[in-house]
């Protein structure tokens, strides 16, 4: 059984099953996510959210990022999830097309703190709750994308796993975790039409939901024993075609590469499917000095799967422009970079980006649909109005680990994100604590 399978490989793998490849991973994925975090915890969407928990409240389990007060671990954790999707700088997973940092992390760090775990197990957590929730968006995807936003459904599985792990369950209560969390998975696209808030309430109900089935299960609640392969399960009610192979496969082979290993890190502040031409632009304007004033036109060439999620949607609001292709390559025309400040009302309004977004063409090309989600390519063709025509192709784009951020890249960005809501101080010894986060003996003083 599938359900049951997994169940046993998070509760028989230990800290010292996993390799340091791994370990190495995990501490950059909570670093990377922590910035977003903290960039993200006094937009709009996060201040709703954050001053609900505070109404809420209840047992101060777990620190609630940037509001210097602690609440219940299912309340921190859906505020956290939520900070950290906002500024649209959080991992992605490319072959499940899936955040998993966003409904993780902050489920395990507040599971972590509520029951003073170690840095090793949160470690340990995070690792296998990147391990199980990427195999399911792997089995499910692509099909399951077009209706269904995969951090919010296949995230409450990896929030649940990792709550399982820091609460010890055994393996009846892992697998009625993973049946609780199947059986709440949610999250639907539409939102994206009115470019409303919705997307950062897939990952915080995702954190909180798996939480609380992981919490039920430990008092002996049951649920599903069959929730992903069961004929009114998860894979079948979800997805029009899906493997369940790919769920199993060589799950139990002893694995030098996890799938956390193969998770993508942000350099833009906007949707991942506008990075393959974000970069191809800037490779173009970069290396050949090409002003904004200069450009004919932009041609971008995507595959069809980013084409039916952003091909409609209008630049309305500085958060809907994150999904908006011409709005985010004529930024990085003009700017030379995708950073979040381009994402405000004033930069929207900019003369120049709105008469170079009119210059934007986009075509979907069937060449490029056989290679995704393996790629995730664009190609970007500027006419110059001096008749040159310039062509560039990006397969993968900066952050992919066949394309990687430097470590270095990855401090910079943290630096970056976090400066303005914590001391200088507090950056670097964030950044040296995640470093050395299995050494940690308590997570709940973390932050």
């Amino acid at each position: 059984m599938v359900t049951d399978l997994l169940a046993r490989f998070v509760v028989e793998t230990g800290y010292d099953d996993l390799p340091e490849s791994a370990i190495n991973s995990a501490r950059l994925s909570f670093l990377d996510w922590l910035g977003s975090a903290y960039a993200g915890c006094s937009a709009e969407p996060s201040r709703i959210i954050s001053s609900l928990v505070g109404e809420l409240d209840g047992t101060p389990e777990a620190t609630v990022i940037g509001s210097g007060r602690r609440s219940s671990c299912l309340h921190a954790a859906m505020a956290n999830a939520a900070f950290s999707h906002v500024i649209e700088m959080d991992d992605i997973d490319t072959s499940s097309i899936y955040h998993p940092a966003a409904p993780i992390i902050p489920a395990a760090l507040a599971v972590a703190e509520r029951q003073n775990k170690s840095g090793a197990e949160f470690l340990r957590a995070i690792i296998l709750a990147y391990e199980v929730s990427i195999r399911i968006g792997q089995a499910v995807n692509p099909s399951h994308y077009r209706y269904w936003h995969t951090t919010g459904t296949v995230g409450t599985f990896g929030a649940a796993v990792a709550a399982a792990v820091l609460l010890e369950l055994n393996l009846e209560q892992t697998i009625s975790a993973l049946g609780s969390a199947g059986t709440q998975a949610s999250g639907l696209w539409e939102f994206l039409t009115d470019g409303a808030m919705s997307k950062q309430l897939h990952p915080a109900k995702a954190a909180m939901n798996g939480i609380l089935g992981a919490l039920l299960a430990q008092r002996g609640f049951t649920a599903a024993t069959k929730i992903l392969e069961g004929e009114k399960g998860f894979c079948r009610a979800m997805a029009s075609e899906y493997d369940l192979d790919k769920i199993t496969g060589g799950l139990y082979s002893r694995m030098s590469d996890y799938k956390i290993s193969r998770v993508s890190f942000k350099q833009h502040a906007s949707c991942r499917h506008t990075h393959s031409a974000i970069d191809a632009t800037l490779d173009l304007v970069r290396e050949q000095r090409i002003e904004p004033e200069d450009i004919e036109f932009i041609g971008v060439k995507i595959y069809s799967g980013a084409m039916e999620l952003l091909g409609k949607l209008e630049a309305g609001t500085p958060y809907a422009a994150k999904f908006n292709l011409p709005y985010c390559v004529a930024t990085a025309a003009i700017h030379k970079s995708v950073t979040p400040d381009k994402f405000t009302d004033e930069h929207l309004q900019d003369k120049k980006v709105q008469a170079l977004m009119k210059r934007v063409r986009l075509e979907t090309d069937p060449g490029l649909d056989k290679e995704y989600p393996d790629k995730w390519p664009s190609v970007v063709e500027i006419a110059t109005r001096g008749g040159t025509h310039l062509v560039s192709r990006t397969d993968y784009p900066r952050g992919d680990p066949r394309n990687p951020l430097s470590h270095e890249e990855l401090y910079v960005k943290f630096r970056s994100l976090a400066s303005g809501v914590i001391g200088q101080a507090q950056i670097e010894k964030h950044i040296l604590d995640s470093l050395r986060l299995e050494k940690i003996n308590d997570m709940s003083g973390f932050l």
